[in-house]
């Protein structure tokens, strides 16, 4: 205090100095002179009273202490008057000594509110600090366990609670029952406080539940103790074709995700006999746990299931305590003969049991594993792979959701609560105010833009508006002639190559380097083309105007009710809106856009309906009407009337619209039904989508959907009666519009998400912006060309394609060709007179590179005089000195036997793409094409024009071959019978070697991720909110890629999991090793969905890697941003890298983002591979191989969409036609 005195004094001071210094007025000055003098004076009197108050000594305030406890009999006045002065006189003394603490009494104080924000010392939130404490970790805690802590009890969330919250009043007589009736009172805050509350513990039930289905824990349950016995029953069923391999992938991750955790393992299995992996309990180390994971997968039938004799070796075993029972069938004895053995066996054991009944379809299994789970204190858990129901019999979850079912009934008892009555209880809520506010349509609460109510505006289009697809077809580019391929039809010649008789060889199509630019053509062939300059430059110019007619009308769909409902076609409409209770807060909304769209689109059609659906469907008009002014009006004042109420039964209002027997006699039936809602309909998907195929495609009828506000799941919010997340309702919606060839329209208040109508002239657009390009690539190839002009030196012939390698034909109805010596002693004897006929004929001929005389062949060792006999006649041309010659017989070659002997069929499970492995046993490489065998010259019927005849004479001796038609040519087939069978053996080894490939391709880690190929690779991992369902799923598939694929063939790589963001495993590209393998699972089993899909950030991210060679990308669906953006950046970044993509498309149907994933694989030289299900590859193979090849149509091939996939079955389909074509021949 003095400190505080003497601060103030000094800054006084130097605040009169500094006023003295400034040369202030004089008044000023004395002023301040005064008031300080003032201030010094009561500040030295104050010292002084202090210092004499401070002589009085601590034995003297003792004294007084006592003085005070002799006083207590004196009168009231004098101890008034005593105490007042001690009072005084205490007051004055310093405080030498600070007192002892009292705890003040809190036995009547009122626990703060919970929205009090309170200091951490205080005793409630110290309370609370302790209560959380002593929760524990829940990840390790069985459901009774955390329920101690978590149960409605604790909470004080039961009835008993809530009705400790009321006030009873006085009873009052009811004279017409002749009894009085009790009334409580609750207080609304009160009420809605304690509904609030719960429906927060059944959120955390469900949460809880949700990590119990979640990864081992669904199929084993929760594993307890630190020190486990793991029994695995391997009898003969439990160990079946397809469920061993199931097993052992969960029992994989049962190790990784519990039992790694623990401190000592015991693994044994069971069958006839119980075979242990090892004699004790062994602590846990990395060294035990791959040893547990390799005798996993080296796990095999072993017989029956004595689990008897199991019981008497486990019992052995010391130092447990925890036993997991792993039992998927009956045992081989008595169950009550079983139960009785145990209890006498672990009779004063405390150790519990967790007996798990995996995938049992036997009740008496599932009762006897539950019986000894409640006889020794363990717990139960049940699993089966066909159905979700049984799991929730499970110890764990039966518990959670009795928890969930309490407070649902203390929810409904509340609710009665509102109504007002509980039991023979009257209930009143004091809040008034809020019992006539819920009395209010809902709708009156909400905002409404200005003249919502007012009549409607009605402007009568001009036209009648047509759909995009529809538009397209008139104003598209090939109705506009606008495709390149129609522009350069014209002057394109496709590359041919022909045998000719008089040459003895084939000859193939050339072109001047100069005249032509070769161009791919949209098959996939090469053609010769010769480019307009002129024309294709006005092309590009008719191509810029399309481009802005097509963005107009993007931006005309755009605007007004469009934008909302997409373009309205037909004559006959009916809209089918949803006024569910989930779209209570946007009922407004949905009002003010119907609206809109009954002003603007609705006055040029024929006849319209409106039908609103909840729980019930009602129509405006029992049957269509015109679209008049006065009909359109009576519509809008009976949208206006409209509640949100119910659920979203979607069938009745279809039938409704469709099962109209009015309308039906009349013959008046929709062109056009459009539904407006915000969620997935109460009836399951596949049912809607064939209710509406049968009742509408018959009828010609299209059935379009428009999604509005979807929202994610609202857990304050009404409970859908069919909860699917943003994704999922979209693609339903998809589903249905599309069934019957309409439209889907996605939109929110923001903008349009997803519209088919625009969606159809971006693609136009696209296709318009690829067209430009290419015609740019042909300008650019033209003018380099025309600048080579310059250079003399560059005049030569060259291939149009590279010529094919000469090689001798092997088919017995084929003459052998001269070999290459007596070919060129032949253009040696004749290429003198040759080459002055063609140079009389044209000039334009080029002249051999070297003299032909100075070369010296002899043909006398290559054929006889014979046959190198050859006839010719020689004839003198006009000009002087030229002479002429004709050949009239060539020599006649040596036919050669065809002897089909094939290459050694290996490589089946060579890691390379089909396109690479097909280049070595393709069909053509292991020369086993049939049609080239009966396509040879001397296998055609021919038929020439004789000029001296006047007259085509046909081929004789014809009768003596058979005849055949090949891809509708005549052919003479002169293969013997022997050599069609020995081709017919080659070519079913050739078809068992292609199966096996296949069935090599469709197993493991191959059906999903295909072949990894490259060394140095990234793996993009789609962890968006879509991918939810298939997460786990997925995580195992990617386990199995790890180990199966990267792990065996030493492949460098990385992961990137993307959603909103992107979520590295490792800054690069890792080395491969087991540690690292180790490391990438761990991170892999953390892997959460949700959020949306960043795949251009994910590619993005992944390019900045210098050690990149390959991106493999699985998604299952469209990127968050334009595909046409998301492929323009990709290209622009790979410019330089040359990264080739492989896109995996996983579970996914939408063929919009499936030619994305084609496109962006394509441009990238990359691969696409598509996820298929579980396609038993197994037993088409077996009905191929044992029902013969015969049939090329049964059994039918399957239909795969992959790159790899799709160029072997197309391999397999053409051999199976050679087959049965062979088999006819002969």
């Amino acid at each position: 205090m003095i400190y505080a005195k003497d601060k103030s004094v000094e800054l006084l001071f130097i605040y009169c100095l500094s006023i003295y210094n400034s040369n202030l007025s004089i008044y000023l000055s004395i002023y301040l002179s005064i008031y300080l003098s003032i201030y010094l004076s009561i500040y030295l009197s104050i010292i002084y009273l202090s210092i004499d108050r401070s002589a009085i000594t601590h034995e003297e305030l003792k004294n007084a202490e006592k003085g005070e406890d002799d006083n207590t009999s004196s009168q009231t006045s004098s101890e008034q008057s005593v105490g007042e002065a001690e009072f005084e006189e205490v007051e004055l003394r310093p405080v030498t000594a600070k007192p002892d603490w009292v705890a003040p009494d809190i036995r009547w104080a009122v626990p703060p509110n919970a929205l009090t924000v309170t200091h951490v010392n205080q005793t409630h939130d110290l309370v609370l600090m302790q209560k959380t404490m002593s929760v524990g970790d829940a990840a390790s805690q069985s459901s009774e366990e955390w329920l101690q802590n978590h149960n409605l009890q604790v909470s004080q969330l039961t009835l008993k609670d809530l009705l400790d919250k009321g006030k009873l009043t006085w009873p009052k007589a009811e004279t017409s029952i002749g009894t009085a009736s009790y009334q409580i009172q609750f207080d609304s805050y009160d009420l809605n406080e304690f509904e609030y509350q719960l429906n927060k513990a059944i959120e955390c039930y469900t949460h809880r539940i949700k990590w119990l289905l979640q990864g081992s824990r669904k199929v084993f349950g929760l594993v307890k103790g630190k020190r486990v016995i793991v029994v695995i029953d391997c009898s003969n069923i439990n160990t079946s074709y397809g469920r061993l391999e199931t097993l052992q992938d969960f029992l994989m991750h049962l190790i990784d995700e519990q039992l790694s955790k623990k401190s000592a393992l015991y693994f044994t299995a069971f069958g006839t006999t119980a075979e242990p992996l090892w004699p004790v309990l062994r602590d846990v180390n990395v060294r035990i746990i791959n040893e547990a994971k390799d005798w996993v997968n080296h796990l095999h039938p072993r017989g029956g299931s004595n689990v008897l004799q199991l019981v008497r070796q486990i019992a052995k075993v010391e130092g447990a305590d925890s036993i997991v029972l792993i039992l998927g069938t009956e045992p081989d004895q008595s169950s009550n003969i079983l139960i009785e053995y145990i209890e006498q066996i672990y009779i004063g054991n405390e150790i519990p049991v967790h007996s798990v009944a995996y995938d049992c379809s036997n009740q008496q299994t599932n009762i006897f594993l539950k019986n000894i789970s409640e006889m020794t204190g363990g717990r139960y858990h049940c699993y089966a792979s066909t159905c979700e129901e049984p799991i929730y019999s499970s110890t764990d979850i039966s518990l959670l959701l009795k928890e969930v079912q309490a407070a649902q009934e203390t929810i409904s008892k509340i609710q009665d609560m509102r109504q007002g009555m509980m039991g023979n209880a009257l209930v009143s809520i004091m809040d008034e105010i809020a019992s006539e506010v819920q009395q209010l349509p809902p709708s009156k609460l909400l905002p409404c833009p200005p003249g919502h109510d007012s009549p409607l505006n009605i402007d009568k289009p001009k036209c009648h508006p047509q759909s995009s697809n529809e538009w397209i077809k008139q104003h598209g580019l090939k109705a506009k002639q606008l495709d390149l391929y129609q522009v350069l039809a014209p002057n394109a010649y496709s590359y041919r190559e022909d045998y000719v008789p008089v040459i003895g060889k084939a000859v193939q199509s050339q072109v001047h380097q100069r005249a032509m630019v070769q161009f791919q053509w949209y098959d996939g062939s090469t053609k010769n083309v010769h480019v307009d300059m002129a024309k294709l430059f006005n092309y590009q110019k008719q191509l810029g105007a399309a481009v802005n007619l097509y963005e107009q009308r993007i931006e005309w769909l755009s605007t007004g009710s469009r934008r909302i409902f997409g373009t309205i076609s037909g004559k006959n409409v009916i809209f089918l809106v949803d006024i569910s209770i989930y779209n209570i807060n946007y009922l407004i909304h949905i009002q003010h856009s119907l609206r809109r769209l009954m002003e603007q689109q609705l006055a040029n059609k024929a006849y319209f309906n409106i039908i609103c659906f909840g729980n019930n469907a009602l129509a405006w008009s029992p049957i269509m009407k015109k679209p008049t002014k006065e009909n359109l009006q009576e519509a809008w004042r009976w949208i206006l009337t409209w509640q949100c109420k119910g659920s979203r039964n979607f069938l009745s209002a279809l039938r409704l619209a469709v099962q109209n027997e009015e309308e039906i006699k009349h013959g008046i039936h929709p062109d056009n039904l459009y539904i407006f809602t915000s969620g997935v309909p109460d009836q399951a998907e596949d049912i809607c989508v064939s209710f509406i195929e049968e009742s509408c495609v018959g009828l010609g009828t299209q059935v379009h959907t428009s999604l509005f506000n979807v929202e994610d799941y609202d857990k304050n919010g009404a409970i859908p009666g069919r909860y699917a997340s943003i994704t999922k309702t979209a693609e339903c919606l998809r589903n249905m519009a599309h069934c019957t060839g309409g439209r889907f329209h996605w939109f929110r208040e923001t903008g349009i998400i997803e519209s088919d109508d625009i969606q159809c002239i971006v693609l136009e657009i696209e296709k318009a912006l690829d067209f430009s390009k290419k015609s740019s690539i042909l300008t650019k190839t033209v003018k380099n060309k025309y600048q080579m002009k310059q250079n003399p030196n560059d005049s030569k012939l060259f291939l149009a394609l590279p010529p094919p390698t000469p090689e001798r034909r092997a088919v017995s109805c084929v003459p052998a060709m001269l070999d290459d010596s007596s070919q060129a002693s032949e253009k040696i004897k004749f290429g003198k007179n040759r080459k002055i006929l063609l140079t009389k004929i044209g000039e334009k001929t080029f002249k051999p590179s070297s003299p032909v005389h100075k070369k010296k062949f002899s043909i006398k060792n290559k054929m006889t005089s014979k046959e190198a006999q050859m006839i010719t006649s020689s004839f003198f041309l006009e000009e002087k000195g030229a002479i002429g010659s004709v050949i009239k017989r060539f020599p006649t070659p040596k036919p050669m036997k065809k002897s089909f002997k094939l290459m050694a069929l290996t490589g089946i499970e060579d890691y390379v793409s089909t396109k690479e492995w097909l280049l070595r046993f393709s069909l053509n490489k292991l020369k086993l094409n049939l049609d080239k065998f009966v396509s040879g010259p001397a296998c055609k019927h021919d038929e020439t024009c004789v000029k001296i005849l006047h007259k085509p004479i046909t081929a004789r001796y014809c009768s003596i071959f058979p005849s055949i038609n090949v891809k509708g040519t005549i052919r003479h087939l002169q293969l013997l019978p022997p050599e069609l069978k020995e081709y017919s053996e080659e070519i079913k080894q050739v078809l068992q070697h292609y199966l096996k490939r296949l069935q090599w391709l469709l197993s493991g880690s191959r059906r999903v991720f295909g072949t990894i190929i490259h060394q140095n690779c990234t793996f993009l991992i789609d962890t968006s909110g879509s991918m939810n369902p298939y997460l786990d799923e997925l995580k195992k598939e990617i386990v199995s890629l790890i180990w199966e694929q990267l792990y065996a063939n030493k492949i460098n790589f990385n992961f990137i999991a993307f959603s909103d963001s992107c979520k590295k495993w490792q800054p690069t590209i890792q080395t491969m090793s087991e540690e690292k393998c180790h490391e990438s699972v761990e991170w892999i089993s953390n892997l959460v969905a949700s959020g949306n899909t960043c795949t251009l950030e994910a590619l993005e991210t992944a390019f900045l890697d210098d050690s990149l060679e390959a991106i493999y990308l699985l998604t299952d669906g469209k990127p968050d941003t334009s595909t046409a953006l998301v492929l323009e950046h990709v290209l622009e970044m790979n410019e330089s890298h040359h990264i080739p993509i492989t896109t995996i498309s996983f579970n996914c149907s939408d063929s919009v983002a499936n030619n994305f994933l084609k496109r962006l694989a394509r441009e990238t030289a990359g691969r696409y591979h598509k996820c298929h299900g579980h396609f038993n590859i197994q037993m088409f193979i077996h009905k191929l191989l044992t029902e013969g090849f015969k049939d090329t149509n049964y059994p039918h091939l399957p239909e795969f969409e992959g790159d790899d996939l799709l160029r072997l079955i197309k391999e397999i389909k053409l051999a199976r036609i050679f087959l049965s074509q062979s088999i006819a021949y002969r």
